[in-house]
């Protein structure tokens, strides 16, 4: 997926673009996780999607829940969403860092002999 470090760097403009990419790539991940946790708010609280999406994205923000479950099957959904999202957020900032991260390593690299 990236250039060896023997190949040139890349230009900005591609590298702009690798950039777009990782980040559609963070925004996706970030919908799909949203989407999750408000199914399962509707599906196992009975929680309007608005509110489910609130509890979603309070998890996925790291501050927690607003609406506390009240069924066993939205406890046990609420404790292993909050753990996904959690990892989620995390995942999504590697997408978005991965290409400035390589990058930095790049130009470190450039004027080795091997």
């Amino acid at each position: 997926m990236y250039e060896h470090h023997s190949h040139p760097l890349l230009t900005r403009t591609q590298f702009l673009w690798r950039m777009v990419l990782h980040g559609l790539m963070g925004l996706v991940l970030l919908v799909f996780s949203l989407a999750l946790g408000m199914w399962g708010y509707w599906h196992y609280e009975n929680l309007s999607w608005r509110d489910g999406f609130l509890n979603s994205a309070m998890l996925m923000g790291g501050m927690g829940p607003v609406n506390a479950p009240q069924t066993n099957g939205g406890k046990i959904f609420a404790g292993l969403y909050a753990l996904y999202a959690g990892l989620v957020f995390i995942l999504a900032a590697s997408f978005v860092m991965a290409p400035v991260v390589h990058r930095i390593m790049h130009k470190f690299h450039l004027g080795d002999d091997e």
